[in-house]
């Protein structure tokens, strides 16, 4: 099935989901969750049909054929089904059977198998209308859906996940419990993720897990021998949805249910390999007189707690300190961060002086579903080549996006491996051939190779970035000029927008006394 098949699939099964929730007295953020467990299902059913004919050979052997255990079904990346649990059990029940208790057995046969489902699926079927309930499970029971793989299960889910996002389902206040894909792909393809300790401490539904268990596929590597997993998030919902989420796509993690300002469950400060976080902005209110705050190590000892009540600068030193020497982070902020002052400028001006700040991406509005204000994208490396030690790629992308509605922009595939080439120029690969074969580089780099463009991208020295008040906001540095036309009579014209100006002042002010003298 190829990618327009896989949209045109995702839309039909949305679209009757969504039909038979409109026509129900359920809200979008009751429906979520009943939604997603029978998407985990029938992906488990699938999976578990494509491993049980792919152990099936290894059962043979000299003495007969012996039973597969969980542990055959663990080693061919499935989940060993009871009977109950299987998808088409529920999809053949009689009328006359309950449904709903049918589906709540299912789930609570699967986490008494799976320790690390335990209390994580929905277990609340009764609460939805038995005919609904069947029909939803019809939904996921067409045979178009019955033979599909387990990534293209992996892209529904996904998918789902996006559009109750947009329609509000469990948006977190201040933040999302779904990054936009784009965001989370320009951050994967920037730091490249493909081996060791993976850190999320603000992991919403697991999104930069699953982008980062595609960038590792596509490297041809093992997922679950490549990378370790490891998310923290603050909501018990949303900690079921990333664990749901990544049981889906068949990665291995472990997602702790905590508040990061106030715990460390990981134990994971110097050990990342890579940090990756889309965290709530301007949370306020953190008790920084805590004793795990003031004593806590992922903050500078001298210059840690910010005096500004909000998050921001604690999460940025949270990214920076989990880092091993050679590690890579990126992470969404809020885009007052960059030139955020007072104290909040002295921990920027500590980050900029250890030379691990890599790259800063402004982005424009109205990139998340459910809020327009535009972010900042960082990306620290403490592992960067001699030569950017005391350099930063700056790069203002309020101009790059594609206008998806009236409501929501993204990055086109060209502009996101356009970007994705201009990180790897600075850090002095060849791109030859992504300039060559790229629309949108050849577009905007009329030489074909690197070089600073204005109002796009310059590659800074952090003296000059000290010159301007430690600021790392990419407009300061990418540049405008203004074309002065040496022809226009720029001052005559002023003086005549004064006059007309003055003009309506007085018609104004005569008005004003006309109504005043009439209502007297």
């Amino acid at each position: 099935m190829d990618s327009e098949q896989i949209k045109q699939l995702e839309k039909e099964l949305w679209d009757a989901a969504d039909n038979l929730r409109a026509n129900s007295k359920l809200t979008a953020a009751e429906y979520k969750d009943p939604v997603l467990g029978l998407i985990l299902l029938r992906y488990a059913q699938n999976r578990f049909e494509e491993a049980t004919e792919a152990i099936a050979p290894k059962l043979v052997g000299p003495r007969g054929t012996r039973t597969a255990t969980q542990a055959d079904y663990l080693a061919a990346g499935a989940m060993m089904l009871p009977e109950k649990s299987q998808y088409d059990h529920l999809a053949n029940l009689p009328e006359a059977e309950d449904i709903s208790e049918a589906v709540n057995e299912a789930m609570r046969a699967i986490e008494a198998n799976y320790a690390d489902l335990e209390g994580i699926l929905p277990k609340n079927y009764q609460e939805m209308d038995a005919g609904l309930l069947r029909e939803l499970i019809r939904v996921f029971n067409k045979p178009s859906v019955k033979k599909l793989k387990g990534d293209v299960f992996g892209r529904i889910y996904e998918y789902f996940l996006m559009k109750f996002s947009m329609s509000g389902a469990g948006a977190q206040e201040g933040g999302e419990f779904f990054t936009p894909p784009s965001l989370v792909q320009l951050i994967v393809n920037f730091i490249e993720p493909d081996h060791g300790i993976i850190h999320d401490p603000a992991c919403g539904s697991g999104g930069m897990f699953v982008q980062t268990g595609h960038f590792v596929a596509d490297h041809h590597k093992a997922v679950n021998e490549a990378i370790k997993v490891h998310g923290t998030e603050l909501k018990a919902n949303t900690a079921r949805l990333a664990k749901m989420n990544l049981a889906v796509h068949g990665i291995e993690g472990k997602i702790v249910e905590g508040n990061s300002f106030y715990s460390d469950p990981h134990d994971l400060v110097g050990k990342c390999d890579f940090v990756m976080a889309n965290p709530p902005f301007n949370v306020n209110k953190v008790d920084k007189a805590r004793d795990f705050v003031k004593n806590d190590p992922r903050l500078f000892d001298d210059v840690g707690i910010p005096k500004a009540d909000n998050g921001n600068y604690l999460w940025i030193q949270y990214f920076y300190h989990y880092l091993n020497v050679s590690g890579r982070a990126g992470f969404v902020m809020a885009s007052s961060a960059t030139d955020a002052g007072g104290s909040e400028k002295l921990i920027r001006q500590k980050l900029i002086e250890t030379g691990a700040v890599d790259c800063i991406v402004a982005v424009g509005n109205n990139f998340f579903y459910t809020r327009s204000l535009p972010c900042h994208l960082w990306f620290f490396d403490k592992g960067k080549r001699p030569e950017n030690k005391s350099k930063i790629l700056m790069i203002d992308a309020r101009n790059t996006f594609r206008q998806v509605n009236t409501t929501l922009r993204d990055f086109t595939p060209d502009q996101m491996a356009g970007l994705t080439a201009i990180v790897k120029a600075y850090r002095g690969e060849d791109v030859s051939t992504e300039f060559a074969s790229n629309d949108w580089l050849k577009a905007t780099f009329p030489n074909g190779v690197y070089e600073d463009i204005e109002r796009l991208c310059k590659i800074v020295d952090v003296a000059d970035v000290a010159e301007n008040d430690h600021s790392l906001t990419p407009g300061r540095y990418v540049g405008y000029t203004v074309q002065m036309d040496e022809d226009f009579d720029y001052q005559g014209r002023l003086d005549e927008i004064h006059a007309e100006l003055e003009k309506l002042n007085s018609e104004a002010e005569g008005l004003m006394r006309q109504i005043l003298w009439g209502a007297v």
